[in-house]
């Protein structure tokens, strides 16, 4: 398989969509990895895995639609693999594995079957201080966009994904194209100071345009480099509730297609606005963990 990714917006003609099957039992508030998770174990609203395949399955439809080959990680038994992004992702036609944390080793190991069709000089593992999840990795273009966390107190935060060390490891590994990293807030304890990947407060969309949330950026400067970079215009700002709901974490299928939450009606109806046709999911118990559309879709090939 020749990968090929050069943004996020090229038409989709291969991706990996994680799996809510034999899900596991609800985790115990120590077992989950970010604040929302916590949220839905405490309030006892921790989504079902029925209602998780649905929705799914929904999203599986939609490639069907539009003729994308599709992926799926081999099922092990209790276990979540609902966020293929986190696992690995694409840059050109390298796949990437993510040094992700230690107990979801497994899931990368679920899509061997998948890694066996690739080049094996394609697929880079980056050093062991290497920390890097997909949600934080976005290519543009001629740019790479980077979501991450330098602060001293970085190994504090089960929230903190991505570190420097990363960062200078992508800049090396793709010296041709402008690796531009922000400084993301971070919050073990409230989802809605919490941007656990860049995906969760920022995503491009179209050719031009782009969603953003502004305090999910620690350094305001940054943020104003993407809203002058895209142009005011063309952006999208999503409130501090939208962030929670997962508003900035859509899918792009095509420069003109998105796959979006049917509930989100401000953005699709502002998408629909821009030209773009819009194919709502039910995807509100997934969000429940903090990850949305991006979150569980790890694409191969856009051309």
């Amino acid at each position: 398989m020749k990968l090929n990714i050069q943004n996020e917006t090229s038409r989709l003609r291969a991706v990996v969509l994680g799996t809510a099957e034999s899900n596991g039992p609800i985790p115990t508030i120590e077992e989950a990895y970010d604040p929302k998770s916590i949220e839905h174990i405490k309030a006892g609203t921790y989504p079902k895995e029925s209602d998780m395949i649905k929705e799914m399955e929904a999203v599986a439809a939609v490639f069907e639609k539009y003729d994308v080959e599709v992926f799926r990680p081999k099922v092990i038994k209790d276990y979540n693999q609902i966020f293929s992004r986190d696992i690995a992702f694409v840059i050109e036609d390298k796949l990437i594995k993510a040094n992700i944390l230690p107990d979801r080793e497994r899931e990368y190991e679920a899509i061997q079957h998948l890694i066996n069709q690739i080049d094996g000089d394609k697929v880079i593992k980056l050093p062991e201080e290497c920390h890097v999840e997909g949600g934080d990795v976005m290519p543009w273009n001629d740019y790479i966009f980077m979501g991450t966390y330098t602060g001293e107190d970085y190994p504090d935060y089960i929230t903190a994904r991505t570190n420097k060390e990363a960062v200078l490891a992508i800049k090396k590994l793709f010296p041709n194209k402008t690796v531009k990293a922000f400084e993301l807030r971070k919050s073990n304890t409230n989802p809605k100071e919490n941007a656990l990947h860049l995906d969760c407060c920022f995503q491009p969309v179209g050719k031009d345009k782009a969603i953003i949330h502004k305090n999910g950026f620690l350094v305001e400067s940054e943020y104003q480099w993407l809203v002058n970079y895209f142009g005011k215009e063309n952006v999208f700002e999503i409130t501090k509730d939208e962030m929670y709901d997962m508003y900035s974490n859509i899918f792009s299928i095509s420069e003109d297609v998105v796959i979006s939450e049917q509930n989100f009606t401000r953005l699709n109806t502002w998408l629909r606005d821009n030209g773009f046709t819009v194919e709502e999911v039910p995807y509100a118990e997934i969000a429940k963990q903090e990850g949305l559309l991006r979150c569980s879709t790890m694409p191969l090939i856009r051309n």
